[in-house]
């Protein structure tokens, strides 16, 4: 039976905000001392908002045109975000990368596209076991800064709340470094080709160069014909991250005065990951009660009967840009798991933006042992999620994609064609591989390749 608590509205019931803490939370941390917890969740409870709710909805609507095949979501940025790497050339290198693949995607397939970083406060990650052993030393395994830190010493894994305090201060600092970037001219696309300065030349680069040409081109065009290029020097820029840690994420959630509607500040859009996306699990209890849209991570094992339900739940207003389904299948499983769950879902009725993370479902470990992935079989998923809503008839909606702005050697191959004993040149991650710059650009035009031809 449905209760009227399982048929909430999201943000309409700001009391019920702490009910998830009713419910089995899995992947949160054992702090130690729950009465520094509760000390600074009562301080965040007072913070600043990092974003504010005008924002998040018009984030809604730009989702919406993504479902509805009016525009396409990029979705980017680091796996886990370190304090160390917090800084502002970090920083820019990746908002730079993502619009750089924005320009190569509205460029190739003349589609407006929805620009979002998996910034300012991806600070937590889930992680397979709760503990980890080396040389007979059992300690918590490192959950992310925001937790606990990478070194393996008891001081330094034992989890601290301290260290939420310090994401919310450095996630504040790095969305002034994006609003700064993105805001104040420094994105305008009449710099098209300074965005590539200082980054070595190979094909992907070159091919850039290229496409910037034509923009370049188009532009001088429109200005001899009197256009107003004032729109150009901004771009809208949202920030997202997994809603893990709950006790962050309540700490910063407000209602708006305005609507009486609770959103989560800490980001404009959150998701819930494949680890914790149990129907009667605190995480998907807690975003139902916001207003902000938010994303589900969806893996091999998801049935159609999950997604319907988690819709269902999620998104019981069936608001179009409410609710992205992110599919996370693998290369070897999107085309045999994913047209059933798209299929019924989309039969259902339920308005989802569907995104693909062809990420996590093709890790592997390298014959030198390193956490990798290949670029071929990450290109294969897009491939293969493209395959399937042409299939359908249906909307792929997006890209989310774990990547850095800088020059590392974290998965293999791509044009550079990263090898087993390239990885250690500049193995930089502490949790999941990702794409550099080059491969980045790479993907994107793999993709606005595939958006010419859906």
């Amino acid at each position: 039976m449905t209760t009227a608590v399982d048929t909430v509205v999201p943000g309409s019931d700001p009391e019920g905000l702490d009910r998830f803490r009713t419910l089995e939370a899995r992947q949160q941390p054992v702090w130690p001392d729950a009465e520094a917890l509760a000390a600074v969740a009562g301080r965040l409870s007072h913070a600043a908002p990092l974003v504010v709710p005008a924002e998040a909805r018009l984030l809604t609507e730009r989702l919406a045109a993504a479902g509805r095949g009016e525009a396409f979501l990029l979705q980017g940025g680091d796996c886990a975000e370190t304090f160390a790497d917090a800084n502002a050339t970090r920083i820019r290198n990746k908002v730079r990368t993502i619009l750089q693949m924005a320009v190569v995607l509205t460029h190739g397939a003349s589609t407006p596209v929805v620009k979002m970083g998996r910034l300012a406060g991806q600070y937590a990650k889930p992680r397979s076991s709760d503990l980890e052993t080396r040389d007979g030393v059992t300690l918590p395994a490192y959950r992310g800064d925001m937790v606990n830190g990478h070194e393996f010493t008891t001081e330094s894994r034992t989890p601290d709340p301290v260290r939420l305090e310090q994401a919310y201060r450095i996630s504040s600092a790095t969305a002034n470094v994006v609003r700064a970037f993105t805001q104040g001219g420094h994105a305008d696309l009449r710099r098209v080709h300074e965005w590539n300065r200082g980054f070595m030349r190979n094909p992907a680069y070159a091919r850039y160069e290229r496409t910037a040409a034509e923009i370049d081109r188009a532009i001088r065009f429109m200005e001899a014909c009197g256009a107003d290029f004032d729109a150009l020097r901004s771009v809208e820029f949202y920030l997202s991250h997994e809603a893990l840690i709950l006790d962050y994420e309540r700490a910063l959630t407000r209602v708006d005065a305005r609507t009486g509607e609770a959103y989560a500040t800490s980001a404009h859009f959150l998701w819930i990951g494949e680890r914790t996306r149990q129907l009667d699990g605190a995480h998907v209890e807690f975003l139902s009660r916001v207003a902000n849209p938010v994303g589900v991570k969806l893996g091999p094992t998801t049935s159609a009967d999950d997604a319907l339900a988690l819709a269902a739940r999620l998104n019981p207003g069936n608001t179009p840009g409410r609710l992205t389904f992110v599919t996370r299948m693998g290369a070897g499983k999107v085309r045999d798991v994913l047209p059933e769950v798209v299929e019924k879902v989309t039969a259902a009725g339920a308005a989802v933006t569907w995104v693909t993370d062809p990420m996590h479902g093709n890790t592997i470990t390298s014959d030198s042992g390193y956490k990798t992935r290949r670029f071929t079989d990450v290109l294969d998923e897009v491939t293969g999620f493209f395959e399937v809503h042409r299939a359908l008839g249906t909307v792929p909606g997006g890209l989310h994609m774990e990547l850095t702005g800088d020059d590392v050697t974290e998965v293999l191959g791509g044009s550079e064609e990263i090898d087993d004993a390239g990885l250690a040149l500049r193995y930089e991650t502490l949790v999941d591989p990702r794409l550099n710059h080059q491969q980045s650009l790479e993907m994107a035009f793999r993709v606005a390749e595939m958006l010419t031809s859906w």
